[in-house]
């Protein structure tokens, strides 16, 4: 299942967000910008014809991701997945957190852009819980559930402003969506790039295990 997350994700839990049929499927634009196929086998341009406008870009993430016929690969990076595997000791979570809802999602917006601009959308919010810290009413730090797929949940959309780092607000959220997740009896996973080495450290310190290493494409409709 984990191997083509995304896939998998819009063939279960997230159907109900699915457009496309046959052996491509994607979310919609304004949810998030991942487009899947049904493994590594070759997919002809018109089952993703009618998917995304000439020039959209999207992202795949799988094993060995193959684009669609009609896609161009703009750039290839490595992801670590992993897997939460065991409860670390207790992380004071504290009361100065909320639940975030539609209402927040313009702050969202403008905290996720300083860390990972373009992969939170305006309906992201849909696809999960997230939760913030505010200080003096400003949105501070976040976390929250990105892909939901049969037995596993992902933990998605950590950030922190910088003139908020070190106070550990990200921990807290981590382990409030990681709670979250196991209370409704299934595994957290994650993404963090390959190359970021902090925050991995950070994420085994919190019970989280690498479990293979995917490849991320960023592909472009011709």
């Amino acid at each position: 299942m984990l191997d083509n997350p995304v896939w998998n994700a819009l063939a279960t839990r997230h159907a109900h967000f699915a457009l496309g049929a046959g052996r491509v499927k994607r979310y919609p634009a304004d949810v998030a910008p991942f487009l899947a196929t049904a493994g590594a086998d070759a997919v002809d341009r018109d089952e993703s014809a009618d998917l995304a406008t000439p020039g959209e870009a999207l992202y795949l993430m799988e094993v060995n991701p193959s684009p669609p016929a009609g896609w161009e690969v703009e750039r290839r990076s490595a992801l670590l997945q992993m897997v939460h595997e065991r409860r670390v000791g207790a992380t004071p979570i504290g009361d100065d957190y909320s639940v975030l809802g539609t209402g927040d999602v313009p702050d969202m917006l403008e905290l996720t852009a300083l860390a990972f601009p373009g992969y939170f959308r305006s309906r992201t919010i849909e696809m999960g819980a997230y939760f913030g810290v505010r200080r003096d009413g400003r949105l501070v730090a976040m976390a929250g559930q990105r892909m939901f797929l049969d037995g596993y949940r992902e933990v998605s959309g950590v950030c922190t402003h910088p003139d908020h780092r070190g106070r550990g607000h990200a921990s807290r959220l981590i382990t409030l969506v990681v709670d979250e997740i196991l209370r409704d009896g299934l595994t957290p996973f994650l993404h963090v790039a390959g190359d970021n080495a902090g925050a991995r450290t950070a994420y085994e310190k919190l019970g989280f295990v690498v479990r293979r290493e995917l490849s991320l494409l960023r592909v472009r409709r011709l």
